[in-house]
């Protein structure tokens, strides 16, 4: 650990992604890194990963994978450029969607769910849509729930994801799930050819832009619409912008004494903070509630004595709601978005729409010592007050 600078904490990123030119702006000393600082970044890579990742058990030896092809490509590393590239690729081996590099080229696979528009599974050796999100370039070329992806860039999708793994050294393959969201989200400076068949046997030839490229709605942080329901307040992927807080608090005095608050959360498909997500549980609780529990792995494993703690949320002074409260969450609600309606629920709202997006725990920046590269991977292990893991909750009325 001696090698790493650790920075704060973080529930969740929004990573927007830097231009090839920026990454290669990384800082160090005065009189630059040296070819061997860099190349010992990239073996540190290793280390990091071993103490602080908090997934280990997702591997069946208890360690994450690594390959012949890339301990090769960590001894050719040289320079900024290389090491982002390399820590790309170590990176998704662990086939896990919250680890992240702080830097990225122009070409870097999209960040999935953030930037991606199709949720994929694996279905008897066919690849089946099982969710299409909103007003995305995907859903206006009509893609719905129950397609098939049969081919990306003209390669079948199988094949497509068996050739992402062998392409980092995996030849016996890696997570099929993981890797055709990636290949399906596409690389971020260009379209995406995706070849879909409905379930009448019809195939359609598809040129979608990558959602780098999509206009974005200009939208503020949050939408609100009434209707027969109730008050809708919807986030619009906004949980890590503090300005949320000011427009949700001014929001809230649109409510009506008792009426139900509906929170769309479907569209947080990049995370956010606690400040935020307190600041919109604190409406809804006269007392400390507890919402989440947390789990760091990296000091059990440094000393052997686990670390655990309940993060409570308080009432806010001037600021309560005491009527109904009803979640709408889906695939693209990720991370912090996750842990609010995992919140809410423990205060007794209804949610609805799962599952979400199972993002696996609480992110931590690290960041390489000689190099300044921050790698970002989740640290601590996240689960609701009654015990259930974040990635696994499931709505009660589901």
């Amino acid at each position: 650990m001696s090698i790493l600078n650790r920075v704060a904490p973080l529930c969740a990123v929004l990573v927007l992604g830097l231009p090839i030119s920026a990454a290669a702006q990384i800082t160090g000393p005065t009189t630059g890194p040296t070819a061997e600082d860099y190349r010992n970044d990239a073996r540190s890579i290793d280390g990091l990963i071993a103490a602080n990742y908090a997934y280990l058990d997702r591997f069946p030896s208890g360690q994450a994978p690594m390959t012949e092809r890339l301990r090769a490509e960590a001894d050719a590393v040289h320079d900024s450029a290389t090491l982002l590239r390399y820590a790309e690729r170590r990176l998704a081996l662990l086939a896990d969607a919250h680890v992240i590099t702080g830097s990225s080229f122009s070409d870097s696979w999209a960040i999935v769910p953030s930037y991606a528009d199709l949720w994929i599974e694996p279905e008897g050796g066919l690849y089946r849509i099982t969710a299409v999100r909103d007003r995305s370039p995907a859903q206006g070329a009509g893609v719905t729930v129950g397609d098939r992806l049969i081919r990306i860039d003209g390669v079948p999708t199988a094949e497509a994801v068996a050739a992402y793994w062998r392409d980092l050294g995996l030849e016996s393959g890696g997570d099929a799930s993981y890797a055709v969201r990636v290949l399906a989200a596409g690389r971020r400076d260009r379209p995406r050819r995706l070849t879909l068949q409905r379930g009448d046997g019809l195939q359609r030839e598809l040129e979608l832009s990558n959602l780098y490229e999509a206009p974005r709605p200009g939208a503020g942080p949050i939408t609100t619409t009434r209707g027969r329901d109730g008050l809708t307040i919807t986030f619009n992927d906004s949980l890590g912008d503090d300005r949320t807080i000011a427009a949700f608090d001014a929001a809230m005095t649109q409510a009506r004494r008792n009426e139900t608050i509906i929170l769309d959360l479907t569209d947080t498909p990049s995370g956010g903070n606690t400040v935020v997500a307190r600041a919109v549980m604190g409406w809804f609780v006269s007392e400390a509630r507890p919402y989440q529990v947390h789990r760091l792995m990296s000091e059990e494993r440094e000393t052997g004595v686990p670390r655990q703690w309940i993060e409570e949320v308080l009432p806010r002074p001037g600021r309560h709601h005491s009527g109904a409260v009803w979640v709408k969450v889906g695939r693209w609600t990720g991370s912090m978005g996750e842990g609010l309606a995992l919140g809410l629920d423990a205060q007794g709202a209804r949610v609805t729409g799962c599952p979400m997006a199972g993002l696996l725990g609480a992110i931590y920046d690290f960041r390489l010592e000689r190099s300044g590269l921050t790698i970002k991977l989740p640290a601590e292990r996240l689960s609701s007050v009654s015990g259930v893991p974040r990635e696994d909750f499931r709505c009660p009325s589901a």
